[in-house]
C-alpha cells in the first residue's frame, strides 16, 4: 500500500502548479491532503481524479485549513471531524475507515501568527494527545498523515538553534512528540527507514529557503505499533514545487486488512 501526504497549501493553487498530474503517475492507493483553502461547491471534476473516492472536510472559514482524502479504494466510512467543535469548524481531520485500518489526514495548527494561536495550538496539542491515547488502545491499524506542525529534533531542521523559541520547534512542542512516541504505541514512520539529516518537507518562501534546502520536517505518517514492522520506504519528493511542502510518500507492506 502506498500512501502520499502533501500540504498543498491551498488544493487549487496546486493544481495549477501540476500536482494532480504528478499524482495519476503515483500509483498510490490513498492520498492526504491538508490545507485545502477551498469549499468543496468551489471545486469541479478536477479534484475529484479518478480513480479515487475523494472526501473533503472544509472549514468553516472560507479560504482556509481544510484537509481532504482520496481512496483508490472506496472506505467503509468517512468520519469528518474529531468530535472537537473548535478543532472541526477548522477543518482538521478526516478518517477513512477500511475494515480494521484507519487512515487520517491532520492538519495540525501553527502558532506562528502570535500569542493567541499559540495557545490555541497547545490547547490542541492537549486535547489530540488524548484523542491518541485512546486510539492507541483501541486495536486498530491508524495511519495519521499531515501537518504536524513540530520538527521534532535537531536534525529536523536546518537552523535548529535559531528556532528554539519559534513555534514549530519550542521546548514544549518538542516534548509532546517525546511523549508521544516514549511508550512506542506511535512511531514517526520516516524514521523507522531513514535517519539521513537534512531531509526536509517544508520550506519558507522568504529568501532562499528552497534553493538553499534551509528546511522544516513536519510533515509526518505517525503509525501505531501494530504496523512498524510493515514500513517498506518512503521518499520526499522536490524535483517540482506545488506548494511550500514536498509530498510525503510512504510504502507498506500489506498493511491494508
Amino acid at each position: 500500500m502506498r500512501i502520499i501526504t502533501l500540504n498543498a497549501n491551498g488544493i487549487r493553487a496546486a493544481e495549477r502548479k501540476g500536482f494532480f498530474v504528478w499524482l495519476a503517475k503515483q500509483n498510490a492507493d490513498i492520498v492526504c491532503i491538508q490545507e485545502t483553502k477551498a469549499q468543496i461547491s468551489q471545486l469541479d471534476e478536477k479534484f475529484f481524479p479518478a480513480p479515487y473516492h475523494c472526501f473533503y472536510h472544509d472549514a468553516e472559514k472560507k479560504g482556509y485549513s481544510g484537509v481532504a482524502l482520496y481512496c483508490r479504494k472506496k472506505p467503509d466510512e468517512i468520519i469528518y471531524g474529531i468530535g472537537i467543535e473548535d478543532i472541526d469548524r477548522e477543518g482538521r481531520f478526516i478518517e477513512a475507515c477500511f475494515g480494521n485500518l484507519s487512515v487520517i489526514s491532520l492538519y495540525l495548527p501553527s502558532g506562528s501568527s502570535g500569542e493567541e494561536r499559540q495557545t490555541f495550538k497547545f490547547s490542541v496539542l492537549e486535547r489530540f494527545k488524548n484523542y491518541l491515547d485512546s486510539v492507541s488502545e483501541n486495536g486498530r491499524d491508524t495511519i495519521i498523515c499531515g501537518d504536524w506542525n513540530i520538527a521534532h529534533k535537531a536534525i529536523d531542521l536546518k537552523n535548529w538553534r535559531g528556532n528554539q523559541k519559534n513555534s514549530g520547534f519550542l521546548p514544549e512542542e518538542r516534548a509532546w512528540l517525546d511523549d508521544l512516541f516514549a511508550k512506542e504505541k506511535w512511531f514517526d514512520t520516516f524514521r523507522l527507514v531513514n535517519q539521513d539529516a537534512e531531509q526536509y518537507t517544508w520550506w519558507s518562501n522568504r529568501g532562499q529557503a528552497w534553493a538553499k534546502n534551509v528546511g522544516w520536517r513536519i510533515d509526518y505518517q505517525i503509525i501505531s505499533s501494530s504496523l512498524k514492522n510493515r514500513v517498506t520506504a518512503t521518499s520526499i519528493y522536490k524535483d517540482e514545487r506545488f506548494s511550500d511542502h514536498a509530498p510525503l510518500t510512504i510504502n507498506y507492506d500489506n498493511s491494508e486488512q
